[in-house]
């Protein structure tokens, strides 16, 4: 078997039942179910949730995206092997500690295969929720260049590349374009200040004002979760996305959730210790991808320039990566799932067809 068969490039595919089109991200698909295989595996699994709430089946795949592009390798790699069942293992790990912790819940109600989630339908928080330690990436390029302020929040001068910032920074910005926002550009990944959120409150999706101090504290508290328990493999927690949505438990209420995934190397970065304590950055996560494809293109520009986008999805389209630049994310994903989870990874040998089987026997949702 090949290595290219090892990846599930492609997942939007699935003869999942289901009477609603797949949506399919740059990463996960989503298969909306039918209400009546919702009620019947909500029955049948004693799932936590309304007997009426619609479920998904999320399924990941090994897709590559960096610079808002999907990249592939050589040789009929189209993405990277272990790539999702690392991310899904990393994120499951992390919403478990959370659940422990009494932070929140995540929309995750059941794992049948390392690549497939089982979840209740969230409304999501249109904001991409960023929590900063360190000043490094974007914020220490536009830093700098002479700006202090980021979402309305001020930077002493004076700070160094990749350094600890005085305390943790929430710099959040739009998930998706939000129109009709006063201040907010109609833009996807626009910085926001809390005070856009606040004004506006609503028209962001959260169902209160309250609700801002309590998705703040939820991020910095699972920031602080995942920051110590990292620190204790001697990895730095450098920045992280958290993304946040609404569900209704079993009896009707209202609540506010983790989602998507939290703590990844593909919404994280994280550092190698001994070696940011020897003054050398070392990522363990997609930054490492990010910055080799940066030094891989004669005109980097063209990834870093969003008027370029059109010459980005080309060189993206058109060119095939050396098959060791995707071979070392896998290495880097696979070896930080590792290292956080405690045990070995399980990589498929054929993905597709153990989800298929796993869908079909367990949980009767394939034809």
């Amino acid at each position: 078997m090949s290595l290219a068969d090892k990846v599930l490039a492609v997942n939007n595919d699935l003869p999942i039942r289901t009477d609603k089109p797949v949506h399919s991200g740059k990463v996960r698909s989503v298969y909306w179910l039918t209400e009546a295989d919702s009620a019947r595996l909500i029955k049948e699994k004693g799932y936590p949730v309304a007997a009426d709430a619609p479920l998904a089946v999320m399924v990941i795949s090994d897709r590559m995206s960096a610079f808002d592009c999907i990249w592939k390798g050589e040789n009929g790699l189209r993405g990277v092997p272990g790539k999702g069942a690392a991310l899904n293992a990393v994120a499951n790990h992390w919403f478990k500690r959370f659940k422990e912790q009494g932070l929140a819940d995540s929309h995750i109600l059941d794992i049948p295969h390392p690549a497939v989630w089982i979840v209740q339908k969230a409304r999501p928080v249109m904001i991409e929720a960023i929590a900063r330690q360190y000043i490094t990436g974007s914020m220490w390029r536009a830093y700098s260049k002479g700006e202090r302020e980021f979402c309305g929040i001020q930077l002493p001068d004076g700070l160094q590349k990749d350094q600890k910032l005085p305390e943790l920074l929430i710099t959040p910005s739009t998930k998706g374009i939000l129109k009709g926002i006063p201040g907010v550009p109609e833009a996807d990944d626009v910085n926001i200040t809390r005070q856009n959120i606040l004004e506006n409150y609503a028209a962001f999706n959260f169902q209160s004002a309250e609700d801002i101090d309590r998705y703040e504290q939820l991020l910095k508290e699972g920031f602080d979760v995942i920051s110590a328990e990292l620190e204790k493999l001697d990895q730095v927690f450098v920045d992280t996305k958290f993304e946040f949505g609404y569900v209704s438990d079993a009896e009707g209420r209202e609540k506010l959730i983790y989602m998507d995934e939290v703590g990844t190397p593909d919404s994280s970065r994280i550092w190698d210790g001994p070696q940011y304590r020897n003054g050398e950055v070392v990522e363990n996560s997609k930054e490492g991808f990010r910055q080799a494809l940066l030094n891989h293109f004669p005109d980097p520009d063209i990834l870093l320039n969003k008027d370029r986008m059109d010459e980005r999805l080309a060189l993206a389209r058109d060119n095939e990566l050396p098959e060791s630049m995707l071979m070392a994310v896998s290495n880097t994903y696979v070896g930080i799932a590792e290292k956080i989870i405690g045990e070995k990874l399980v990589i498929s040998d054929n993905p597709k067809a153990e989800i298929i089987d796993v869908l079909r026997d367990g949980y009767g949702l394939i034809d």
